[in-house]
């Protein structure tokens, strides 16, 4: 196929803003189409320069603009579910960045939508299995030469939390891709969560309970740890290390580069996780405009952004209860066994 996959872009943020550009600059096979954001001066700033692309305000005019056969949503997570139905309306193929839908309620709907379709539509953008380290961790594990994964040990840092980031949203929103890696990783589901507080960091904003020390359990006996943290004030990082039975493994301590000077020698840290894991998102994005244009659909699928939904809301109320919950499931419909 040589023609061009015209994606209409939902949000023109930050997120939003780095897919155009993307899109427009680094992916082959693709085009923007059209941008959709509520803020009309952000849409049109959003396609200044990008021949053929169309500035709307409202997603049902983007969805329908000339030569969209595709969306990316990028919006703020609450849009989500309305975006994905009305994509499914028009049996237009989504690449839906986490969280899919935020509640898992509105997640389990646009499950039951996609499955009474018949066929998947939707990937879930959790690009950390685009990730080089991460890809190589999951093959390791897969071999088998470590044997069976007793334990992940995880560590997600942030230089600050934006304005109105809440105590909650350390586990939905920042724990959200250690629970779809985790689960990807080890093969299981996530059944049981337990959030620990330690006393707040004096660089966090009041009431902000942060950092926090989150404990998964999985279907088959392993453990999953988190120190999240995201007021440090140095920089982002991502670890993840893999105990088993005959070895470990680690990533995400040689990411970064070391610069040698006659002042000496340093190595950077990235500052946020559109630099860490610029590579993944590229290769996540180029991987779906290929499949796209070949009539398919691989990559984390709407049952996996349901159940990180799932598992992230037992841990905002192990949060707020202090104690251990259990995560509770619905059926997996046959679509996505």
């Amino acid at each position: 196929m040589s023609e061009l996959l015209g994606v209409a872009v939902l949000g023109a943020g930050h997120m939003g803003a780095d897919h155009i550009r993307r899109i427009d600059r680094v992916v082959n096979g693709a085009r923007v189409a059209a941008v959709a954001d509520p803020d009309t001066e952000r849409a049109e700033d959003a396609v200044a320069g990008i021949d053929g692309a169309s500035a709307h305000t409202e997603v049902s005019a983007a969805l329908d603009a000339p030569g969209v056969r595709a969306v990316l949503i990028a919006s703020p997570g609450p849009a989500h579910e309305e975006a994905l139905l009305a994509a499914f309306e028009r049996g237009l193929p989504v690449l839906c960045e986490k969280p899919m839908v935020p509640e898992s309620a509105g997640a389990l709907r646009v499950v039951e939508a996609e499955a009474r379709l018949g066929r998947r539509l939707a990937q879930v953008g959790f690009m950390r299995r685009y990730d080089a380290e991460y890809v190589r961790l999951k093959s390791l594990l897969d071999s088998g030469r470590l044997g069976r994964p007793l334990m992940l040990h995880c560590t997600h840092r942030n230089v600050s939390s934006p304005a109105g980031f809440t105590s909650a949203m350390l586990v939905n929103s920042s724990v959200s891709h250690e629970i779809d890696a985790a689960r990807w990783l080890l093969g299981q589901e996530l059944t049981a969560v337990t959030v620990l507080r330690p006393r707040p960091s004096s660089h966090a904003p009041a009431d902000l309970l942060d950092p926090q020390f989150v404990l998964f359990e999985t279907a088959e006996g392993a453990l999953v740890d988190v120190e999240v943290f995201v007021n440090t004030g140095f920089g982002y990082q991502v670890r993840c290390e893999a105990v088993c039975e005959s070895g470990s493994a680690r990533i995400g301590d040689e990411n970064a580069m070391r610069v040698t000077t006659a002042d000496g020698a340093r190595q950077e840290v990235a500052r946020d996780y559109l630099v860490r894991f610029a590579d993944a998102y590229d290769r996540e994005v180029q991987a779906w405009v290929d499949a796209t244009r070949a009539g398919r659909v691989t990559g984390p699928s709407v049952w996996d952004g349901y159940a990180a939904s799932a598992v992230a809301e037992a841990g905002v109320r192990a949060l707020e209860s202090g104690g251990r919950v259990t995560v509770e499931l619905a059926a997996r419909p046959d679509l996505y066994a």
